[in-house]
């Protein structure tokens, strides 16, 4: 039930639009960036390309361990209150990285935003699951992201835009202005979701507890599993994308535009399943998403040993659109799948799932990310493997 709408005049839409916006300012924190990791790798003496990739994986560390402190903190004080010191830190190591004189304290600063960007990652997914259930929530979950969506198809535009007019510092001076609109926005215009009489206290035992009971529930286990293998093609592609396309295949500064029809059929996909979930419902979903990126990545494969690692670019584009289309059908579903049984506990459940799903699909991109050679072998290989993996891992998650 709604439970939060007789206290607010927020509409629907309005509602949706705003959580979209808080989701998306980890994308837009590091889809930003793609176009301006050559250059803040220069500036900052970075001798290694690969090193590069740091500056993403560092943030998604961060937001990994902030998780485990927001979702917690938020079921003890409140969601709004949880989500306003999430932003004070994310603004905090925004300006850390403007001023950052070397890759170290950029790094440090890329690890607060992390963290703070934790607060609108974990405690968006409690708020929705406060006032919708099931295929409810994967409705608004959906329509959320085909929106949220909308930041990644143009951050690399804009990051692009910026580097050129003003060099990359611009870049987190807009992360800044993002992040201090959205907070404000948040803060007039969303209510409380979490009763005072619903609040619990932050103790050791009690979180504790809260991870083994998520561990002998065989759903929320297995589907968060399933997340982080899934999610973990994603950051895969992030960390690598940038010298895949911008490099190997020497887009120049037309490499947003390849960026932003990647994220387009993401945002397609989730319009998709806001109308399909109701009807085939998110089991089914999932199995057949999982089931098309086995059989697309195996058959680009053989496409890419064939070719030494080197496809053409269009054959490239077509299985990085398919693939992802897919993955835009998981992405609310595997969510919503593993915080269903855990509506008693949502703020920590969202918090542990998080954490979980992020430090798994960061160890796992960064591994795939890492070991670029200058061919798309490495992803293409880790997209099978992961995706297969993932397919068994939802099977076992939703049998009885």
């Amino acid at each position: 039930m709604d439970v939060a709408k007789s206290r607010t005049s927020t509409s629907f839409v309005e509602f949706v639009v705003i959580i979209s916006m808080m989701m998306a300012l980890t994308a837009l924190s590091i889809d930003g960036m793609l176009p301006a990791l050559p250059e803040i790798g220069s500036d900052l003496g970075v001798v290694n390309p690969n090193d590069r990739q740091l500056i993403i994986v560092v943030m998604l560390f961060g937001q990994a361990i902030g998780q485990l402190l927001f979702g917690p903190l938020s079921d003890m004080i409140g969601r709004k209150p949880a989500i306003f010191a999430g932003y004070g830190l994310f603004i905090v190591g925004t300006v850390a990285s403007i001023v950052s004189m070397n890759f170290p304290m950029m790094l440090l600063g890329r690890v607060m935003q992390g963290i703070g960007t934790a607060a609108p990652r974990a405690i968006t997914l409690a708020i929705v699951r406060d006032r919708f259930e099931r295929e409810r929530m994967a409705r608004v979950m959906s329509f959320a992201m085909a929106i949220f969506i909308l930041v990644p198809m143009v951050a690399p535009s804009l990051g692009q835009v910026l580097l050129s007019v003003a060099g990359w510092r611009s870049i987190f001076g807009f992360f800044l202005v993002f992040a201090v609109s959205t907070v404000t926005w948040f803060a007039l215009r969303i209510p409380e979701t979490l009763a005072v009489e619903n609040r619990k206290p932050l103790t050791l035992g009690r979180f504790r507890q809260s991870i083994v009971e998520i561990i002998r529930i065989r759903p929320a286990l297995g589907y968060t599993l399933t997340a982080g293998l899934t999610y973990g093609i994603l950051i895969a592609y992030l960390n690598s994308s940038q010298q895949i396309l911008q490099e190997q295949y020497g887009l120049g500064d037309t490499f947003p535009l390849y960026f932003a029809a990647v994220s387009l059929s993401i945002g397609l996909a989730a319009l998709v399943n806001a109308r399909l979930v109701m009807r085939f419902g998110m089991t089914t979903l999932v199995r057949w998403a999982l089931a098309s990126i086995v059989v697309l990545s195996t058959v680009f494969l053989t496409v890419s040993v064939a070719s030494s690692g080197q496809p053409p670019l269009w054959t490239l584009m077509a299985f990085l659109m398919l693939t992802f289309f897919c993955i835009g059908i998981l992405f609310g579903n595997l969510n919503t799948l593993a915080m269903s049984p855990l509506g008693h506990m949502a703020g920590v459940g969202a918090a542990v799932i998080g954490a979980a799903t992020t430090f798994f699909s960061m160890l796992l991109g960064a591994v795939i990310g890492g070991a670029y050679n200058g061919t798309v072998l490495p992803l293409v290989i880790g997209i099978v493997v992961l995706s297969v993996s993932a397919s068994l891992m939802a099977r076992w998650s939703s049998a009885r």
